[in-house]
């Protein structure tokens, strides 16, 4: 049985530039060392309800999804909605980080039950804080739900 170690943060993002960029914020602030990323939402949905590749897992669930909107097989949103809808996994903070301005996105994200959503800023360093911020508020200062 293959043994997985404790996970954090579960960032789901296709595009390996914007993974790359976020997870070196993140580890600049002393944030990523449980992060596990994975490039769609199907992986995503797997991870999180213990199916396909995960179904062995046996690691208590992540303290917080990052997750893009846009992204193959499944996208974010339908994610947001399959973790808010199950009664084991409602109270895990999601983050949507997305490039999407869109009033639809925002309120679609809010109405379903997101916890935060961020728009990806186009510099790297604007990213980085922004990223930093959010990982160090979602596992250092909130005070998460018991589980």
């Amino acid at each position: 049985m293959e043994q997985f170690e404790q996970v954090e943060i579960l960032f789901a993002e296709d595009n390996p530039l914007d993974a790359e960029l976020t997870i070196r914020a993140l580890r600049q602030a002393g944030l990523a060392n449980k992060l596990l990323w994975l490039k769609d939402g199907q992986q995503a949905l797997d991870y999180v309800f213990r199916e396909g590749s995960y179904a062995a897992r046996t690691d208590a669930l992540p303290r917080l999804l990052l997750l893009d909107l846009k992204m193959p097989r499944v996208d974010g949103l339908e994610v947001l909605k399959a973790v808010k809808a199950d009664e084991r996994t409602r109270r895990i903070p999601v983050v949507i980080l997305t490039s999407s301005q869109e009033e639809s996105d925002l309120a679609r994200s809010y109405d379903i039950g997101v916890n935060g959503y961020v728009v990806k800023p186009l510099d790297f360093r604007s990213l980085a804080e922004v990223v930093r911020q959010a990982g160090f508020y979602w596992l250092a200062i909130n005070h998460a739900p018991p589980r």
